[in-house]
């Protein structure tokens, strides 16, 4: 009997040693570098990786933002998406993130070309911040760059409203039967 507590014991203490494994493998610092695909504004594909640019949120990428006046709309997730690509293209892109995101994504800061292209997104105004770039949003703000030219619902607000009117259409399509 007490060889089979030992046993528990002992399975208990390494089922508790995999769990933590596991945790930190999500805080490991992992760094890529080469050729990435831009999948929209704010993500793309590097070293077989989806990685998320850390510190930023970028439209949709089909979201569409205003102008001056209302009825004037534009594709600003695309435009985002455009803009990031135009910053990587033909460029070595190399990334450093230690954290994931519910996606599994790596959360990372990216450069290309000596610059960053989390910081060069808000720069010019293609996305928000919700990390350590308040003041270069502030300064495209100021500047009307990019969705700052116009109006615009945040891409977390215009996401939750795309979730909720997708629901809403599910649920109403049951009705239809």
């Amino acid at each position: 009997m007490q060889k089979i507590k030992d046993f528990l014991k002992l399975l208990v203490l390494f089922a508790g040693m995999f769990v933590v494994l596991i945790f930190l493998a999500r805080f490991t610092e992992t760094d890529l570098s080469g050729s990435a695909k831009v999948v929209d504004g704010d993500s793309l594909h590097l070293g077989g990786e989806e990685i998320r640019l850390f510190g930023i949120d970028a439209p949709e990428y089909n979201q569409r933002c205003m102008l001056e006046k209302p009825d004037q709309t534009y594709a600003c997730g695309k435009r985002a998406r455009d803009y990031l690509k135009s910053l990587v293209a033909g460029q070595t892109v190399v990334c450093s993130g230690f954290e994931r995101d519910r996606y599994d994504r790596l959360l990372a800061e990216c450069h290309a070309n000596g610059q960053s292209l989390n910081l060069a997104m808000i720069e010019a105004g293609w996305a928000v911040s919700f990390g350590d770039y308040y003041a270069a949003e502030s300064r495209a703000r100021d500047a009307a760059a990019g969705i700052w030219a116009g109006s615009f619902d945040s891409p977390a607000e215009w996401r939750k409203d795309a979730r909720e009117a997708h629901s809403r259409g599910f649920i109403s399509s049951l009705f239809r039967w």
